[in-house]
């Protein structure tokens, strides 16, 4: 038997995005909803659907963290062997969503996945909590394992086996950074009309459209 979500509905009521308030660059854009994110208490306000597309052309979607955003891009960290870093090498032409619902606002993002690793990755690696810094070398990430206990079992080894000691980064453990061709902007307005506002390169810079909701 179906489920029927037609009735859940509700009413959007916020401030509108206009055109003359937004900032020419959506990165700027992007970290003052960000900031404003954080200071409403939205829960995991980095935390930002990826989406990646398989060699048969299937497309793979997940959450990630931003970890970093500047004008050279959005950058999240994870292991170059898994899925989605296997699928990026083959194809770097990515996807990031990210949801605010309290605020009823949304952020696509359409760019290009580029690896980094060395120092830039070593660095942040460094300041992650040490349980997280072990727990990385247990096993590549996707892969198939027999059971719970395998990975608990090698967590107990390798915390055994680094006691309290440095824990250096593993080669495969890499970052990315998403350098966005397109940004859109979505707020939820009053009688489903919608505020959408499109950020597309141009000429160096970037046009701004505003797109019927």
């Amino acid at each position: 038997m179906g489920s029927d979500f037609s009735d859940l509905r509700q009413e959007y009521r916020h401030v509108p995005l206009l055109e003359q308030e937004a900032h020419a660059d959506p990165v700027e854009q992007f970290k003052d909803w960000f900031g404003q994110a954080v200071d409403y208490g939205v829960p995991l306000p980095n935390a930002m659907a990826l989406a990646t597309v398989a060699k048969d052309g299937k497309p793979t979607l997940r959450f990630v963290l931003l970890k970093d955003v500047s004008d050279r891009g959005f950058s999240f960290y994870t292991h170059s062997v898994s899925v989605k870093g296997r699928q990026i090498a083959d194809n770097p032409d990515v996807a990031l969503v990210f949801y605010w619902t309290q605020m009823h606002r949304q952020v696509r993002i359409e760019g290009r996945a580029y690896l980094f690793a060395g120092e830039e990755a070593d660095a942040y690696f460094d300041t992650r909590p040490y349980d997280s810094r072990v727990a990385v070398w247990v096993a590549d990430q996707s892969v198939e394992v027999d059971s719970r206990e395998y990975l608990e079992d090698r967590l107990a080894g390798l915390t055994e086996q680094y006691a309290g000691d440095p824990v250096p980064r593993p080669a495969t453990w890499v970052g990315y950074r998403v350098v966005p061709d397109s940004v859109e902007f979505w707020q939820g307005r009053e009688s489903r009309l919608h505020d959408r506002l499109l950020y597309t390169r141009e000429d160096g810079g970037w046009k701004i459209a505003r797109l019927a909701p």
